[in-house]
């Protein structure tokens, strides 16, 4: 009973308002209020304690600790100011890594390498200029067997095509067998220049092949930095190839 009679009782009161700014004070602006006073002074003490906390870290500070961020942070003008690693990769590649997907390089890098499967099998690579050189080691069981060594007799075939890694007869398959193919000088000029472009395109065909998997390494690694698992730079970017990152092993359910 007595606590409903306070509440009609208080109904009937006079509102309550705080005074507001004096007419002649309103130059200095709003009359601040305790909300007001009670903001500002939260404020200014959770910064006091900030700068205190901040003053003890400074005098408990070693003088000799390093942390790895220091190598990528300099002090510009009083403020740290984080190095920008420059990226290791060609305008190409940067422009195919922004446009493209994963999935559409490893396509076009597969598609290249059927093409240099498909041109090796028709050139067999047999005088190409990028090929590694073979070896022939003759042996012989005196020293003067070595000094009258002739690689022409030694072959039984004409000193002329001792060079030739490929199609190089024998004197007597060239004295009881009439030579076949092209002899004119004009055609095998022309069979020569052929053979030297076919060889130009496998080139770049292969280097093509290699730029697109450096490529796609470089898309996946950036996919799989997306991930929130701790890692660790293992190996730095490169031109040729992606940054190696070691991740933390877990246990997968």
């Amino acid at each position: 009973m007595a606590a409903a009679f306070r509440k009609a009782a208080k109904s009937q009161q006079r509102e309550h308002r705080e005074r507001s700014q004096p007419g002649f004070r309103k130059r200095l602006g709003l009359l601040e209020k305790k909300k007001d006073y009670k903001l500002r002074a939260n404020d200014y003490r959770k910064k006091q304690d900030y700068l205190r906390a901040l003053r003890k870290k400074a005098l408990e500070k070693n003088p000799d600790e390093f942390y790895y961020k220091m190598t990528r942070v300099k002090l510009q003008d009083g403020v740290h100011v984080i190095k920008e690693t420059k990226e290791e990769a060609t305008p190409e590649q940067l422009k195919l890594m922004r446009t493209q997907d994963v999935k559409y390089i490893e396509m076009k890098r597969v598609a290249e390498a059927k093409k240099i499967e498909r041109l090796k099998s028709e050139l067999h690579l047999l005088d190409f200029q990028g090929k590694q050189q073979n070896k022939h080691i003759f042996f012989f069981d005196t020293k003067k067997e070595v000094e009258q060594f002739d690689v022409a007799t030694h072959l039984r075939t004409a000193p002329e095509l001792v060079d030739r890694v490929f199609n190089r007869p024998t004197i007597e398959t060239l004295q009881k067998k009439k030579v076949e193919g092209v002899t004119h000088e004009r055609r095998l000029k022309r069979i020569a220049k052929e053979r030297e472009r076919q060889y130009n395109c496998l080139t770049q065909r292969i280097e093509r092949e290699k730029k697109l998997f450096v490529v796609a390494q470089k898309i996946q690694t950036r996919k799989d930095l997306l991930d929130k698992t701790q890692k660790v730079k293992v190996k730095k970017e490169t031109v040729n190839s992606p940054a190696i990152y070691k991740f933390e092993s877990r246990r997968k359910r």
